[in-house]
């Protein structure tokens, strides 16, 4: 009698959440995030290799991946993955990257500025750098204006004051960019570098100056490019699939289950809704194993259903009532579902913790759907047979 005093409450509940979760998810084309290999961009994996002036160490490569993460940033790329890979490895992945060849450019840049004088004895390095930005001269042509710190304000106040009337070269990875005369001593830590540069060039030069330079010389080990037709065909390929495969559950359970199986499939539509309410409201990217992942869980979701009413047929058939095969057959189904999910669970759980990308996706939906499908076999189908139990029966 007490569960179904509480059934109205449940009720109420199950609608809310259903209320709450459609105005998560709709509209669900603008609101699902997409991973590279659903969206397009780059993959790109880079190798710190060690050099005479600069060996790799693990802090060497630790700070190669914040570097390069600050690049990235600066680049304004959306949902970027930078991943070490092993001891000397760098995955670096650009969903949405229109031209690759830029991102190339910029990451793996070592950016080591030096000015030199005519004895080519460096003065000072961009480490004492404050700021880069691109400016134009007179004639509308692109420069990177840079600004030092109060120690690179000193060294280069120093270095044209001895060298008024003198070239200072300005090298660029060892290559010289420019090379003017010092016309006079510059004490306000701030220098203007010019050259033939286009605007991207110049553009590029500043978010290498203004993220800093690599401590260690990095290697183009992969540089692979996604195109983004390949990610609409994988959706839409996706989308077909995980159709038919529920539009053949509604129909094995509505014949085989009868009117219980209409129960099963109200429950699987609302599996769908907090299954991506979860999605989203978590911000989670989406891959083409995470599609897997979702098709995975939508038969997971009816096993429980299955199991639950399997087991209320074993007990009516012992000679109980209808509500009383009804209680035993969700009470003992319970730990089955349990343990079986919990496991599930755990093994996401590691994709999650120890793999990257898209796998590491799969392991995000394969978790998501295992919690919503636990929650409305147990809840949702529990309540609309409670809720209908005078008035449904089950195939035999």
């Amino acid at each position: 009698m007490r569960r179904r005093r509480l059934l109205p409450w449940k009720l109420l509940v199950t609608l809310a959440l259903v209320t709450i979760s459609l105005i998560v998810i709709l509209p669900v084309r603008d609101k699902i995030r997409l991973g590279l290999d659903l969206r397009g961009g780059s993959h790109i994996v880079l190798e710190c290799v060690d050099t005479p002036d600069a060996p790799v160490d693990d802090d060497a490569v630790r700070r190669v991946v914040e570097i390069i993460r600050n690049r990235i940033d600066q680049l304004g790329v959306a949902e970027p993955v930078i991943a070490r890979q092993g001891e000397r490895r760098i995955m670096v992945q650009l969903p949405g990257v229109t031209d690759p060849e830029r991102a190339v450019e910029i990451i793996g840049r070592t950016a080591l500025l030096e000015f030199k004088n005519e004895d080519v004895e460096t003065l000072l390095t961009g480490a004492n750098l404050r700021d880069a930005q691109v400016q134009f001269d007179s004639f509308g042509r692109p420069s990177v204006s840079i600004d030092f710190d109060s120690e690179g304000t000193r060294l280069f106040a120093a270095a044209t004051t001895e060298n008024v009337g003198r070239l200072i070269g300005i090298y660029l990875d060892g290559s010289l960019i420019s090379n003017p005369v010092v016309q006079e001593p510059i004490l306000r830590g701030e220098a203007q570098i010019t050259g033939r540069f286009t605007l991207d060039e110049a553009q590029n030069l500043a978010i290498l100056l203004r993220a800093g330079a690599l401590p260690v010389q990095v290697e183009m080990i992969e540089n692979r490019s996604i195109d983004p037709t390949l990610g609409r065909d994988s959706i839409n390929a996706g989308i077909l699939a995980a159709a038919i495969g529920i539009i053949l559950v509604f129909i094995f359970m509505f014949i085989y289950y009868g009117t219980f199986g209409v129960v099963a499939n109200l429950a699987l539509l609302c599996y769908g809704i907090f299954f991506l309410a979860l999605f989203i409201g978590l911000q989670a990217t989406l891959t083409l194993p995470g599609i897997a992942g979702f098709i995975l869980t939508v038969g997971m979701a009816v096993d429980a259903n299955i199991l639950i009413f399997e087991r209320i047929k074993e007990e009516n058939r012992s000679g109980k009532t209808w509500r009383a095969s009804i209680e035993a057959g969700f009470t003992k189904a319970f730990r089955t579902i349990l343990d079986s999910n919990i496991t599930t669970l755990i093994a996401a759980a590691m994709l999650f913790l120890l793999a990257s990308g898209p796998i590491r996706g799969f392991g995000v939906t394969l978790s998501l759907g295992i919690l919503c499908s636990m929650f409305t076999g147990l809840w949702i189908s529990r309540m609309l047979i409670e809720m209908f139990a005078g008035r449904i029966k089950m195939k035999t």
